[in-house]
């Protein structure tokens, strides 16, 4: 090997180790099932305007005439901009639409890779105002508004066009939205990975079939972040439910201490753990994806034009997000099948109902979750009959790309 290729390979190994360490900060929270809703009544993508005039807006300039800049604002995430090609964070184009709709007015600058905090410092930086904006889960929701938690029940929303009819509803955005602007976060956008996959470890048994029916959970040591919801529904589908800190998952993978985790396979070609995983298994249970939020107290700083032209902003960045998760699905798949040899597997009908039998919402073991989630079991009718209600977004659904 020439010294050219020597520093080569050692850059992107660099590159690797950096996104990796980028991505596992944001902690266990990012593996629940992440989401986000719209911001009706206040902005965003469904609401109808700006709505901080009422309550604090109004201060800091007139509107998107004249190109002087009013306010200048940080956008965080815990993701490097090399990790744009497989999963679409949308960092670059977030920034060049706030700047062109706002016409100079909100400057945008970008906090990549971690570099002001990731996981809950990072959501409470932006609850607090010290931080703009950023990307965070929607766990972080969760304490205030419990609804957010639904989707970690399998196949309630796991789907990606499920996903965005639930998050674009009027039952998400009055229950959902009205309690995250109360507690200090106003939405911006989504990001839409893909449903997880069942990803196995290098060493998965040789003498097993990768697990394409629940029976082939059976003895399988599977991570879980510590959650209830995942632990009852890993317990259901024959599994032995393994509690592993995110950090510790592509060790605990190498070294044999779990067999598989649940995680979307584009998060596996960006962050380094191409060399780590053996199989990807399409079960379509659980949606993967987080949320970008402004700092509400931010966001009512604006006057309320410049409120609309971000709320104008944050929904073209959401659609531009949405037509390219098939680009950054296909990226993904080049990298793990072609390159290194990771096996994908796609279910038939008869496998998928296996899955949903075995672990899906309406079994009723999860009646109490139901309940303490939506309020009733007749609201959390409402919110299943969401996701079924056709959006003015859409978005493609996961499948193998072809070869």
């Amino acid at each position: 090997m020439s010294r050219d290729q020597r520093d080569t390979s050692s850059k992107e190994q660099t590159e690797k180790r950096a996104n990796r360490r980028a991505f596992l900060g944001t902690s266990a929270a990012v593996g629940t099932g992440l989401l986000a809703g719209c911001t009706g009544g206040g902005g965003g993508l469904i609401g109808g305007g700006g709505g901080g005039g009422g309550d604090g807006g109004g201060s800091n300039g007139s509107g998107g005439s004249g190109g002087k800049t009013s306010a200048s604002m940080t956008y965080a995430t815990p993701y490097t901009l090399d990790a744009e090609k497989y999963v679409p964070i949308m960092q670059p184009e977030f920034k060049k639409n706030i700047e062109q709709e706002t016409n100079g007015q909100v400057e945008v600058n970008l906090a990549p890779g971690g570099e002001l905090g990731t996981g809950t410092k990072l959501a409470q930086k932006v609850q607090q105002g010290t931080i703009e904006s950023a990307m965070v889960s929607l766990s972080n929701f969760s304490p205030f508004a419990s609804e957010v938690d639904l989707v970690n029940l399998p196949y309630f929303a796991g789907t990606n066009q499920q996903f965005v009819n639930l998050a674009t509803s009027d039952i998400w955005q009055n229950r959902v939205e009205k309690s995250v602007r109360e507690n200090g976060y106003q939405v911006a956008y989504y990001l839409v990975v893909d449903p997880r996959s069942i990803a196995t470890g290098p060493d998965f048994p040789p003498n097993k079939t990768p697990p394409l029916t629940p029976q082939g959970m059976s003895g399988i040591k599977h991570r879980i972040p510590g959650s209830d919801l995942l632990q009852t529904a890993w317990n259901l589908a024959g599994a032995n439910p393994v509690p592993v800190d995110w950090s510790e998952t592509p060790t605990s993978l190498q070294e044999g201490v779990i067999d598989s985790t649940h995680n979307a396979h584009e998060f596996h070609a960006a962050y380094g753990f191409e060399d780590i995983v053996s199989h990807e298994v399409l079960i379509n249970a659980v949606v993967d994806a987080q949320v970008a939020a402004y700092s509400r107290k931010f966001y009512q700083s604006l006057s309320t034009d410049l409120q609309k032209q971000l709320d104008t902003a944050a929904e073209k960045t959401f659609k531009q997000q949405l037509d390219k998760v098939a680009e950054t699905r296909q990226n993904s798949y080049d990298l793990l099948a072609k390159e290194k040899g990771v096996k994908y597997h796609e279910l038939d009908e008869g496998q998928v109902q296996q899955w949903k039998e075995a672990m899906g919402y309406q079994r009723s073991e999860w009646e109490k979750a139901k309940k303490n989630l939506a309020g009733s079991i007749s609201d959390f009718e409402k919110f299943k009959s969401a996701t079924t209600q056709e959006s003015k977004y859409t978005v493609s659904e996961l499948t193998i790309p072809p070869k």
